[in-house]
């Protein structure tokens, strides 16, 4: 599918097409969903999709996970009109801060952290980020929302895996995701039949 192409019948996941695999080797995540931001239709309908569980929620602030997640937490957050706070990789905010270890979906220790300014008791958190592997990031952001007193409504993510992490995530917290239900089985196996149609 061109990568600026916008089809008559927008349904739910449309622009799942758009996505390319992963071309580099293993040390890589399987796809590459930064190809649907490019498309502004495909990126609105992506951030209208996620939110469309929440609707009849109260939502103060969309917090986004380093790096992908900025984009789609921002677009999210834009949409709602909302701010947006962004959760970062350590050592990358010049502020006092919270901070998280966790094992990403490479299995590598890392940490994230958070600005101290923002989070507080009351204040409701919808989680963003791009894919969801393993769990290990996102549960490691909703540890450090949920430390500093805030609650988190939900998370949102393009996908969300049928794994150990991502099952637990989906039977915790309300959560969204644009994979429609005849798709799930080839997100789980990693592989797209739509990638046949990519060009790289």
């Amino acid at each position: 599918m061109d990568v600026f192409a916008v089809p008559g019948d927008r349904h739910k996941g449309w622009y799942l097409s758009l996505m390319a695999p992963n071309t580099k080797g293993p040390e890589f995540a399987w796809l590459d969903p930064s190809r649907l931001y490019c498309n502004s239709q495909a990126l609105a309908d992506c951030a209208k999709d996620l939110l469309s569980p929440f609707q009849s929620d109260n939502i103060d602030l969309v917090a986004g996970i380093d790096a992908m997640g900025f984009i789609l937490g921002a677009s999210v957050a834009t949409a709602l009109g909302k701010g947006f706070l962004a959760v970062r990789k350590a050592g990358h905010l010049c502020v006092a801060t919270q901070g998280q270890n966790y094992t990403d979906y490479t299995g590598k220790e890392k940490t994230m952290e958070v600005r101290l300014d923002v989070l507080r008791p009351g204040l409701r958190v919808l989680l963003v980020d791009q894919w969801i592997e393993t769990g290990g990031t996102m549960k490691a952001a909703i540890q450090l929302v949920e430390k500093l007193g805030a609650t988190v409504v939900g998370v949102a993510a393009v996908a969300i895996e049928n794994t150990e992490g991502g099952r637990w995530i989906k039977e915790n917290y309300k959560f969204s995701h644009c994979i429609p239900e005849e798709l799930q089985s080839q997100i789980d196996g990693k592989y797209l039949d739509s990638f046949k149609t990519v060009n790289n």
